[in-house]
C-alpha cells in the first residue's frame, strides 16, 4: 500500500485534527501536526496521539507527501507565503465559518475555492469536513456498513489518492465530482453538512 510509506501533515490541532490523525495513526501512517503555537505546545496531543504522531512547524507539516488544513478557514491566508504550494496535494477540512461561528458569505465562491486562491497551485480535495469531529474519532465500521466521507475536487489524480487514503481508514468515500458542484453540497451552508451517512 502505497499510502503506508506517505507521511501526512497536519495543520491545525484542534478536535478535528486530531481525529484525523488517530485513524491515520491507527492505519499506520505517520503524521506530522502542527498549531500556531509552535510544536512544544503540543506535547499533550502527542502524548495522546502515541507514536509515529510528530509535532513540527506548520512550515514542516507543509512539506509532507500529503498535506490535511484542519486550521480555522480565516486562518488559512497565512499559509500562503509557507512553502510553494504548486502541485502540493492539500485534503481541505476547513469550513467557512468567521471567528464566533458565523458563517461567511461566499457569493457565488465556493469556500474551497478561497481555500485555493489562499494556496495557489496546490492539488486540493475538499473531504471530511461534513463530519464531527467525534465521528471522524468513532469506529468507521458502521454495523455492516462505513462512514461516508464526502469528496471533491478538479484535479482527477488528487482525488484519487485521497479517496485511496479515505478507503485506507476504513471509510467510505462518496464522489461529489468537482469543486464547484460537488463541494457546495458539503460546505457549512449545503445539504450534507454534519450529516452522517452510512454507506451499507
Amino acid at each position: 500500500n502505497k499510502n503506508s510509506m506517505k507521511t501526512i501533515g497536519i495543520i491545525g490541532a484542534g478536535h478535528i485534527g486530531q481525529s484525523v490523525a488517530g485513524q491515520l495513526l491507527k492505519n499506520n501512517i505517520s503524521v506530522l501536526i502542527s498549531n500556531s503555537r509552535g510544536p512544544q505546545t503540543l506535547e499533550p496531543v502527542i502524548r495522546k496521539l502515541g507514536k509515529n504522531a510528530q509535532a513540527v512547524t506548520t512550515a514542516e507539516a507543509a512539506t509532507a507527501d500529503i498535506v490535511v488544513l484542519a486550521l480555522p478557514w480565516w486562518e488559512v491566508n497565512k499559509l500562503t507565503s509557507l512553502i510553494d504550494w504548486k502541485d502540493k496535494l492539500v485534503i481541505d477540512i476547513t469550513n467557512e465559518f468567521l471567528p464566533g461561528g458565523k458563517i461567511a458569505d461566499l457569493g457565488d465562491k465556493t469556500s474551497t475555492c478561497i481555500v485555493l486562491e489562499q494556496i495557489p497551485g496546490a492539488r486540493i480535495v475538499k473531504a471530511f469536513n461534513t463530519l464531527f469531529a467525534a465521528r471522524i474519532a468513532a469506529d468507521p465500521v458502521v454495523g455492516e456498513g462505513r462512514r461516508v466521507v464526502f469528496v471533491a475536487g478538479d484535479d482527477e489524480g488528487a482525488k484519487a489518492e485521497t479517496i485511496e487514503l479515505i478507503n485506507t481508514i476504513g471509510f467510505a468515500p462518496v464522489d461529489l465530482g468537482t469543486l464547484s458542484s460537488g463541494s457546495r453540497f458539503i460546505e457549512a451552508k449545503g445539504v450534507f453538512s454534519g450529516v452522517d451517512i452510512v454507506k451499507l
